[in-house]
């Protein structure tokens, strides 16, 4: 493998982070501009990039260890995405569930780590409830279709030995405060957070709990990786870190690395969160304070109602684009902000008033073949990236894996993510890209009044 890797981007996040211009000032951390020397260097500031820091710090007794965040933690993927971190198997539109009972009891076993992981973090550094709240989600159906979906995943947890509850229109209304949905699978293990507050207090509670041992820097990509004997020297635009080993928790950003080339599909998803509701629209909304429903289809709308410090707000997420580039633009958002106007207003026609306050797209790494890039991926360099869409539970387990990898631990999660192929590589550039827009646009077709 080569010597020198030169970033050939930087990642773009466009619209602002709803989450967290929403929960009080957290603490920033400087911008790199010297040069440092660590035992570990830890690339990304997400629920991969901190939940390998908490790793590390648990197992490590004087080890040094550095992260760098490209933007500020917080501002990119990690604090844009909807906040279910989900235990159950979440692939609701790949058919028969057949044959998958013991790899999907696997599954919701780490998914449960993942899970409990954040529990205990949540524990550990004091955050607010909303921060992590076991509150559970609904699997919202709309029609004939929809309930076909949740009858089928019904009967595979049943097969599982799973709980979940089936939800009436009446329920469904009384929860929700709307009449759109036909009926729910309600599923009790789900968390529900605030993704921005929860990565803001995970980060401050790592630092805080390390001293000396550990250490944030944002505003500081990485922009070169360069082999420096037996260890790495990684380039900041301001700064450069010496490192022993690295863990890349960058999600598909990878790929500007090098690693995993022409293997990862770069996909964005888009959002709008309201104003804060008043307390009149609060009344003629009606139903429970708080609530998260997944759509039974998945290209369908993600709905939640949340309250907390800065009051209650709906948040709604739908459309999908695969953009080879990494990037989009703030047309793009805006453009896909009426299509969530308009799943908002079939959903509460009673709140044509409300106005949306944020927009916002968020990135999503996923591979054709549906596994994780991770491993060792040079000498010393290990990837805890592709995700595949479900970033809060899968990028928990990446980071804690790539440590345990790192360091030889014993670990079921990396028996499980060894186990898988690598990612397939994707058909040439104008044929993916084509290919992935139209199949998107076709199951957005398919998904119906769901979207």
């Amino acid at each position: 493998m080569s010597n020198t890797r030169v970033a050939k981007r930087l990642p773009r996040d466009p619209g602002p982070p709803a989450w967290r211009s929403i929960i009080p000032e957290q603490p920033r951390y400087p911008k790199l501009e010297n040069k440092i020397i660590t035992d570990w260097l830890i690339v990304g500031g997400g629920f991969a990039g901190l939940s390998a820091a908490r790793r590390l710090c648990q197992i490590t007794n004087t080890d040094k260890i550095a992260l760098i965040e490209a933007s500020e933690i917080a501002a990119g993927p990690a604090g844009r995405n909807s906040g279910f971190m989900i235990d159950l198997p979440h692939e609701l539109g790949s058919g028969s569930y057949q044959d998958k009972i013991e790899v999907d009891q696997k599954h919701i076993k780490l998914n449960r780590q993942a899970l409990q992981f954040a529990k205990d973090a949540a524990e550990e550094y004091s955050m607010p409830t909303e921060a992590v709240e076991p509150s559970g989600r609904i699997n919202g159906a709309v029609n004939i279709n929809g309930e076909k979906h949740n009858k089928e995943y019904a009967q595979h947890l049943d097969q599982l030995g799973e709980q979940y509850k089936n939800l009436s229109s009446f329920e469904m209304e009384k929860i929700t405060g709307s009449t759109f949905y036909k009926s729910g699978l309600f599923l009790p293990g789900c968390l529900m957070l605030q993704p921005a507050l929860y990565i803001s207090k995970l980060a401050n509670g790592i630092s805080q709990s390390n001293g000396n041992k550990f250490s944030i820097y944002e505003h500081s990509p990485a922009i070169e990786i360069k082999k420096n004997n037996d260890s790495w020297e990684i380039k900041t635009p301001t700064g450069s870190v010496i490192a022993k080993k690295i863990i890349m928790a960058v999600n598909g950003h990878a790929e500007s690395f090098g690693f995993f080339e022409k293997r990862l599909m770069h996909v964005f998803t888009y959002a709008s969160m309201t104003k804060k509701l008043t307390k009149d629209q609060l009344t003629k909304l009606g139903g429970e304070k708080k609530w998260g429903v997944t759509p039974s289809n998945p290209m369908g709308s993600t709905v939640r109602k949340i309250t907390g410090i800065n009051g209650d707000r709906i948040v709604i997420r739908n459309r999908w684009t695969f953009d080879p580039s990494m990037e989009v633009s703030e047309q793009r958002v805006s453009k896909f902000g009426n299509d969530q106007d308009k799943s908002f207003n079939d959903r509460f026609p009673m709140l044509l008033d409300v106005e949306m306050e944020y927009r916002w797209a968020g990135r999503l790494c996923l591979s054709l073949n549906s596994v994780p890039a991770f491993g060792e991926v040079d000498k010393n360099i290990f990837s805890a990236c592709c995700q595949n869409g479900i970033g809060t539970a899968k990028g928990t387990l990446a980071g804690i894996g790539a440590v345990d990898l790192a360091t030889n631990t014993d670990s079921a999660i990396v028996n499980d993510m060894k186990s898988y192929d690598a990612p397939k590589k994707l058909p040439p550039k104008p044929i993916s890209y084509l290919g992935a827009n139209a199949i998107i646009k076709w199951r957005e077709l398919k998904a119906g009044k769901e979207l």
